[in-house]
């Protein structure tokens, strides 16, 4: 039996290190991914939002909505954007463009000071329940706190000066599944699509059968649209068995039109697909391909909005959500599932994705011939 040897054994770990420091993506992941999840959880990610964007009716500007506005922005969790009337209101809601919708009704300084029931309706977008929770549990005290000290006769009869009335739209009893299970179809086909096409085209390459099919009479795009297409009918059937679970067994609406869906899914699917070439393009090995797609995939789940509320991130992180694919699928996959919304209310979310595949395209174009040189 052969004994242990310390310098065989030395110049074995020596070798390792060797080529760890050679393999540069290889050592930037293990660098890169701790830095990563110490950055997006230590900073990035917010259970609670604050700053939400909110509209205002305001039926009779006086000085009790005036101050009930007020106190709203100084407590934090609302930034005013302003003014709206009601039309302009629910298109801002049904956009995503506001989160809350505060209507005054008319007459509120009268009937607050003689004592009159006072209501103010609050409208929320409740796609993602988590967002609101916070924010209306501050309304709920906010009237209290803001009038009840200039209405002594209210506030020994214990009655609240104003009643709030908030109306989740969209997801009205607040069932966290109806945010979930409609993001898992960009979760999944972000990791498989991403994934498998990186791992396939990188596995191609080293045993060499790239190589001998691009040497046949078969143009460059007949070999890439042909190995890609498999790939789309994969995602399509993924996204079919997760509409039929979220229907049958979440009970999720489908408002909106499937057509549309299935549309946005198809474009979506492209997007991530054109990334994977991109990264096998881009690296030398199988193990190289999987550290990029999970090196993309972990911001893309923490600052799409798919965990966490994605307004309750400092502006920096959403920044840098706002150019991941993912991040817009959600808004696209909630906004006709929950919302009914048509194609000219998603289309602030449908050419980002564009501009993104066009960009990778562009740079998996440019990595692919030099890698084919």
């Amino acid at each position: 039996m052969t004994r242990f040897s310390l310098s065989r054994w030395l110049g074995i770990l020596i070798k390792e290190f060797i080529q760890l420091r050679r393999d540069r993506l290889t050592f930037g992941m293990i660098v890169g991914i701790p830095i990563l999840q110490l950055v997006l959880f230590g900073f990035a990610i917010n259970s609670d939002p604050k700053h939400l964007p909110t509209a205002v009716v305001m039926a009779e500007p006086g000085p009790a909505a005036r101050a009930f506005v007020a106190a709203m922005q100084n407590s934090g969790y609302f930034d005013v954007l302003g003014r709206v009337s009601e039309d302009q209101a629910a298109r801002a809601l049904a956009r995503g463009e506001v989160q809350f919708v505060v209507s005054f009704p008319p007459d509120f300084q009268r009937d607050l000071v003689r004592g009159r029931p006072v209501a103010i309706a609050v409208e929320a977008d409740a796609t993602d329940p988590q967002a609101t929770g916070g924010a209306v549990a501050v309304l709920n005290h906010l009237g209290a706190e803001l009038f009840a000290p200039d209405l002594p006769g209210r506030r020994l009869a214990a009655i609240a000066p104003v009643e709030l009335r908030v109306l989740r739209r969209y997801n009205p009893e607040g069932i966290t599944a109806y945010n979930i299970v409609p993001g898992l179809l960009g979760v999944i086909l972000t990791l498989t699509m991403v994934l498998m096409t990186g791992l396939a085209m990188t596995r191609e390459r080293e045993r060499g059968t790239f190589e001998n099919l691009m040497a046949t009479p078969a143009t460059p795009f007949e070999v890439i649209t042909g190995k890609l297409v498999p790939y789309v009918l994969i995602g399509l059937v993924q996204v079919t068995l997760v509409l039929i679970a979220a229907r049958w067994i979440f009970h999720v609406p489908m408002l909106g039109s499937i057509a549309l869906l299935y549309g946005v899914v198809l474009i979506f699917i492209v997007a991530n697909l054109v990334l994977g070439i991109t990264f096998s393009s881009i690296a030398r090995n199988q193990l190289q391909a999987m550290q990029m797609t999970f090196f993309f995939f972990l911001p893309s789940m923490l600052l799409s909005g798919f965990m966490f509320p994605f307004r309750g991130m400092p502006e920096w992180a959403q920044a840098v959500g706002s150019l991941l694919p993912l991040t817009h699928f959600l808004v696209l996959v909630r906004g006709i599932l929950l919302k009914a919304s048509g194609t000219a209310l998603l289309w602030p979310s449908i050419w980002p994705i564009l501009l993104f595949t066009g960009v990778v395209l562009a740079v998996g174009l440019r990595t692919f011939r030099r890698t084919l040189d």
